[in-house]
C-alpha cells in the first residue's frame, strides 16, 4: 500500500472511531446559539444603558450640547438621534425606538424647563441690557414725538423698531382696525394721504419680550400689521376715539411668577404708564386667571376693559397703536431710558398703590390668616436697647420638590433666637397676590432659596433686607436675576452661598466629582445640564453656625442706629 492510499484510509477510518453523529453536531450548534445569543443581546442592552447614563450625566460627551441659537433646534435633535443610533444599536436593530425614547425624554425635560426663570437657551446665563438707539420709530413708541425725524401730520404710518436684543416693537397711526380671525391689524390709507405707510406695507411681529429665545418666541401668536389701500373697509364694532391701543402677548413663560413680572408686568408698566390710564390693552393669548391675579394693578394702567385679541372677533378701531412691549433687563427699569425718569422704585410704589397701600408691620390675626400663611412665631429674644419697640419680622418663603430648605425648623428657631418674629409663607399658585404683598410689606427681612419665589422681593419696603440662599452651581444666575435687581430697588442684599457639605448633591456624587468641586464643568455645558443637576436634584441644609452670622447681620441692619439704604 503506497503513502497516498494510507492517507485516504486514515481519513475514512477516523469517523468510525471518534466523530459525533451528524444529529448530535446539529444539537450542539443549537445549544451554542441558545447560550451565546442571549449574552450578545445582554451586551447590546448594557452598551445602551451606559450610553443613556452618559447622556443624562453632567459629563455627557460634547455631541449632546444644544445649539446656542435655539432651545431645540433641528440640528440638536438630529445629532442626538445619530449618536444614539451609532452607539446603542450598531447593528441597526433598534435605532428608531431608542432615538424616539431619548427624544421624548428630552422633550419632557424641555417642557418642565419652561417653568423656570433662567433663559432656556443662553449657555452663558447673562442678562442682556437694553440700549436706546434713538430711532424715529422708537421715539414714537416712547411718546417722544419731538424727537421723531419723520413727518407724521395727516399721514398713515407704520414703522417697527427691531434694534433691540429683547423685543421688537411696531407703531401704527391712522385708520386702524383689528381683524382677529386673520391675526391682523389693518391700517387704511385714505386718498388724501400723499405717501404709503413707512417703511413697508406689511410688518410681522410676535409681541413678546424674549425674542432672542427663538424656541419660545416661535410659540407666540404672530400678528401682521398690514396697510390697506382702497376697497371696502371693515365696519367698526368698537371705536376708541383718541385712545391708543397697546398689543402684547400673554403666552410663553407666563404663569411663572418671575416671568410674569420680568417679561410681562414690568415691560407693560414701562410701555403703558405714560398714557396715565388712557390706553386700551389688547392681549394676545389671553388668560382669565392672569386678569384675576393682576387685576388690581392692571386697573391702574388702563381705564378700559381689556380686549382678548384672539377670541374677540369684533372690529376694534383706533387712531394709534403700539404692538409689543419695551423691556430694559431682568426685573429692572432704567430711568435713563424712560421719558419721565421712572425707575424700578416707582414700579414698587405702583404695586403698593394697586394692592391697597402701605401695610403697617402688625400681626395678622390667626383666624383671618390666609392658608398659605403659617401662624406668626414670636421671637424668643427682644433687645429693646437695639430695636426699641420694633419687633423685626423675617418672612421665610418655603419651597417643595427641589431646592428645599431641609432644616427649616432649625433655621426658624435660629431666627427667633436672633430676635426675629418669623412668618412662614408657602407661595401657592392660587394664593391672592394682594395677601402675599401684604405679608412681605409687613416684614423687614425676606429669606428664600434661589427660585422664582425670590421675585416677591418687589413687594418689600425700602431699606429692607433680602437673604438669598444660593445652592451650588447657581451663583451667577442668583446674582444677575435677583441680587442686582434687589440692590437697584434699594434693598440690602445678602447672598448665602452654600458649601458642598450643605448640598444634598454631596450624597449623590463623590466629594472629588467636578459636580461638587468645579461647578463650571456642568454649567458650561448649557442650560439643560445645569437644570438637571443644580436646579432639579439639589436641596440644601444650611450650616446653622455659619447662617447665624447672616441673621445677626440682617438683624443689625434693620434694628441698628444706621439703617442701610444706598440709592443707586
Amino acid at each position: 500500500m503506497n503513502r497516498q492510499q494510507k492517507t485516504k484510509s486514515v481519513v475514512f477510518a477516523a469517523p468510525t472511531q471518534g466523530a459525533r453523529p451528524p444529529i448530535i453536531e446539529k444539537e450542539r450548534k443549537i445549544y451554542f446559539l441558545h447560550r451565546v445569543l442571549p449574552l450578545l443581546l445582554l451586551m447590546i442592552y448594557a452598551v445602551g444603558s451606559v450610553l443613556r447614563l452618559t447622556l443624562s450625566s453632567p459629563f455627557a460627551s460634547s455631541f449632546v450640547q444644544p445649539s446656542a441659537s435655539s432651545s431645540c433646534t433641528n440640528s440638536y435633535c438630529i445629532r442626538l438621534h445619530t449618536c444614539v443610533s451609532l452607539w446603542v444599536c450598531p447593528f441597526g436593530l433598534c435605532s428608531n425606538s431608542i432615538s424616539s425614547l431619548v427624544s421624548v425624554e428630552w422633550r419632557k425635560d424641555m417642557e418642565f424647563s419652561l417653568k423656570t426663570q433662567i433663559p432656556a437657551e443662553t449657555n452663558h446665563l447673562r442678562a442682556h441690557e437694553e440700549k436706546q438707539h434713538g430711532s424715529p420709530c422708537a421715539a414714537l413708541v416712547d411718546g417722544r414725538t419731538e424727537e421723531a425725524a419723520v413727518k407724521i401730520d395727516g399721514l398713515a404710518l407704520v414703522c417697527c423698531d427691531r434694534s433691540h436684543v429683547r423685543s421688537d416693537l411696531c407703531y401704527a397711526r391712522g385708520d386702524i382696525r383689528t381683524d382677529s380671525p386673520s391675526s391682523s391689524i389693518l391700517v387704511y390709507v385714505s386718498g388724501n394721504d400723499t405717501a404709503p405707510p413707512v417703511p413697508a406695507a406689511v410688518e410681522r411681529i410676535r409681541p413678546y419680550t424674549r425674542k432672542w429665545e427663538t424656541g419660545i418666541t416661535n410659540t407666540i401668536l404672530e400678528i401682521t400689521i398690514r396697510s390697506a389701500h382702497g376697497g371696502r373697509r371693515k365696519v367698526c364694532d368698537v371705536r376708541q376715539e383718541g385712545v391708543p391701543g397697546l398689543v402684547f402677548s400673554n403666552g410663553g413663560y407666563t404663569g411663572n411668577l418671575y416671568h410674569d413680572f420680568s417679561d410681562g408686568l414690568i415691560p407693560l408698566y414701562i410701555t403703558a404708564q405714560r398714557f396715565r390710564g388712557e390706553v386700551v390693552l389688547v392681549v394676545a393669548e389671553y388668560h382669565t386667571w392672569w386678569l384675576t391675579r393682576y387685576r388690581l394693578v392692571l386697573e391702574r394702567l388702563t381705564n378700559y376693559k381689556l380686549v382678548d385679541f384672539r377670541r374677540d372677533t369684533r372690529v376694534h378701531c383706533f387712531s394709534e397703536m403700539i404692538v409689543g412691549l419695551r423691556i430694559h433687563g431682568e426685573l429692572t427699569i432704567d430711568p435713563h431710558l424712560m421719558p419721565n425718569d421712572k425707575s424700578i422704585r416707582d414700579f414698587r410704589t405702583f404695586l403698593r398703590e394697586g394692592f391697597g397701600g402701605a401695610v403697617q408691620p402688625t400681626a395678622v390675626p390667626r383666624a383671618q390668616s390666609p392658608s398659605f400663611l403659617r401662624p406668626l412665631q414670636r421671637s424668643s429674644r427682644h433687645d429693646r436697647r437695639q430695636c426699641g419697640n420694633l419687633r423685626p419680622r423675617i418672612a421665610i418663603l418655603i419651597r417643595k420638590g427641589c431646592r428645599v430648605l431641609l432644616n427649616r425648623k432649625e433655621v426658624t428657631r435660629a431666627c427667633q433666637k436672633t430676635g426675629f418674629d418669623v412668618q412662614i409663607i408657602e407661595p401657592r399658585r392660587g394664593a391672592p397676590l394682594a395677601a402675599r404683598h401684604h405679608a412681605l410689606a409687613s416684614a423687614e427681612v425676606m429669606l428664600a432659596v434661589h427660585g422664582a419665589a425670590m421675585t416677591h422681593f418687589l413687594f418689600m419696603r425700602p431699606a429692607s433686607v433680602l437673604i438669598q440662599v444660593v445652592p451650588l452651581g447657581l451663583e451667577r444666575p442668583a446674582e444677575e436675576f435677583y441680587g442686582q435687581p434687589a440692590r437697584r430697588l434699594g434693598l440690602e442684599y445678602i447672598a448665602y452661598s452654600i458649601t458642598p457639605e450643605e448640598s444634598s448633591l454631596s450624597k449623590l456624587y463623590d466629594r472629588r466629582s467636578p459636580v461638587i468641586v468645579n461647578t463650571r464643568v456642568v454649567t458650561s455645558k448649557g442650560w439643560l445640564e445645569m437644570k438637571k443637576i443644580y436646579l432639579d436634584r439639589q436641596n440644601v441644609r444650611v450650616n446653622l453656625e455659619r447662617f447665624k452670622k447672616v441673621l445677626e447681620r440682617a438683624h443689625a441692619s434693620v434694628c441698628g442706629p444706621q439703617k442701610i439704604y444706598k440709592p443707586l
